[in-house]
């Protein structure tokens, strides 16, 4: 594990500083995942890792965009099976541009970075509303701090814990370290 955070840091993929997170938290450091997909042959790599910790005859990979989109796929190339992404329309998770799931696929969702683990809960439910059968979800990396609970098997390639704090209470900001929103929403 030590080597993949050495190469998250190297890449531009662990960042340190002063962060507002999407979820209004601040914190020292922040994932970007965007990062180790400018590398295919890298992003290939950290994917063939997660690969034997993932349940196996899966049907489809399902990701939330964006952030999931491009770990999605590259999880699906690598079990040689469709992908599909859901997006939100009007603030809603759905599934668009004709994707659709049935009954009888064996589903995985996949998530590059799971802190809350909102966007996974929501295409869950998609595939839920399809009938499809859901195998668990990946994702790889997980800032849950263990507490992101799917009903389902969670498997990651690492686990990060990164420390966060309320606005009122950061001592980032009383240090007046500027701040960085890097967030996707």
């Amino acid at each position: 594990m030590k080597e993949i955070i050495t190469l998250f840091k190297e890449i531009g993929a662990l960042k340190t500083g002063h962060f507002q997170l999407t979820s209004g938290l601040h914190s020292q450091q922040y994932i970007q995942c965007a990062a180790v997909f400018e590398r295919p042959t890298t992003a290939g790599k950290f994917v063939e890792l997660l690969i034997p910790k993932l349940p196996q005859n899966i049907d489809t990979v399902v990701a939330p965009a964006i952030g999931g989109i491009n770990m999605g796929y590259e999880v699906a190339r690598t079990l040689d099976c469709r992908f599909i992404f859901a997006e939100r329309q009007d603030g809603i998770m759905t599934l668009r541009r004709g994707f659709a799931l049935t009954a009888a696929e064996r589903v995985l969702v996949v998530e590059d970075v799971v802190t809350t683990g909102g966007s996974v809960k929501e295409v869950l439910e998609i595939v839920r509303q399809h009938g499809s059968k859901i195998a668990g979800v990946a994702a790889l990396v997980d800032r849950s701090k263990g507490k992101a609970d799917f009903g389902v098997p969670f498997v990651s390639l690492i686990s990060l814990e990164i420390e966060t704090y309320q606005p009122e209470n950061c001592p980032l900001c009383s240090a007046e370290i500027p701040i960085t929103k890097p967030g996707s929403r």
